[in-house]
C-alpha cells in the first residue's frame, strides 16, 4: 500500500512538472538556416510580442501598417490551395507560408517586395506578423524580415486566435498573388 500512495503521489506531480518545465531549446528545434520548426516561445528575438490591445493602438497611429498574415497555405503548380475559410483582420494583407523555414526564390522575392510595399521604403517603419496562437510562421516571419534590415518589427504572438477573443472584426482572407 505504501507503494501504491508514493507512486500515486509521483504520477500525480508529473502533469504540474511538465507546465513548468521550459520550452526545450537547441539545434532540433531550427533549420540550418537559423528558422523555427516548433514550439514557439513568448518572445522573438528580433521583435517585440504584442497583445491585441498593442496591435489596436499600432494600427491607430498615424504611420498606420497593416499587419500581415503569415500563416501556411499548401503551395501546388504555382499557386496557393485554399483550405477552407480562412479570415483576417480588414485591409490585413495575406503573406502565406513567409515564416516557412525554407522559401524558393521566387517566394522569397515575393515576401521582399510586400515587406518594401508595407514599410514604404522605410526599413524603420514598424511591421507586424501575425498567424495563429504559438504559430511558428509569424515567429520565421520576423526572423525573415529582420535580415534585410527591418528594425521595428512587431509579433503578434496571440494572431487571429486572440483578435477573434477580443471580438474585433475579421473578413475571408485572399492570399496576395504572387506575380
Amino acid at each position: 500500500m505504501k507503494h501504491c500512495l508514493a507512486l500515486s503521489t509521483g504520477l500525480s506531480l508529473i502533469p504540474s512538472l511538465l507546465l513548468a518545465a521550459p520550452l526545450p531549446t537547441g539545434p532540433s528545434l531550427f533549420s540550418a538556416e537559423g528558422y523555427r520548426f516548433s514550439p514557439t516561445p513568448s518572445q522573438a528575438e528580433h521583435a517585440r510580442a504584442f497583445d491585441s490591445l498593442s496591435v489596436q493602438r499600432l494600427l491607430n497611429e498615424p504611420l498606420q501598417t497593416p499587419p500581415a498574415d503569415a500563416h501556411p497555405r499548401q503551395w501546388r503548380h504555382g499557386q496557393f490551395i485554399k483550405q477552407g475559410a480562412h479570415i483576417n483582420p480588414p485591409g490585413n494583407p495575406e503573406l502565406a507560408n513567409a515564416g516557412d523555414d525554407q522559401l524558393s526564390s521566387p517566394r522569397q522575392n515575393h515576401f521582399n517586395r510586400q515587406q518594401q510595399q508595407a514599410g514604404h521604403g522605410d526599413k524603420g517603419r514598424p511591421l507586424v506578423f501575425y498567424c495563429g496562437a504559438d504559430c511558428r510562421f509569424v515567429w520565421n516571419a520576423s526572423k525573415r524580415a529582420h535580415s534585410p534590415g527591418y528594425r521595428d518589427l512587431h509579433w503578434y504572438r496571440d494572431g487571429i486566435d486572440g483578435w477573434q477573443q477580443a471580438g474585433l472584426s475579421l473578413i475571408p482572407a485572399q492570399p496576395l498573388v504572387m506575380p
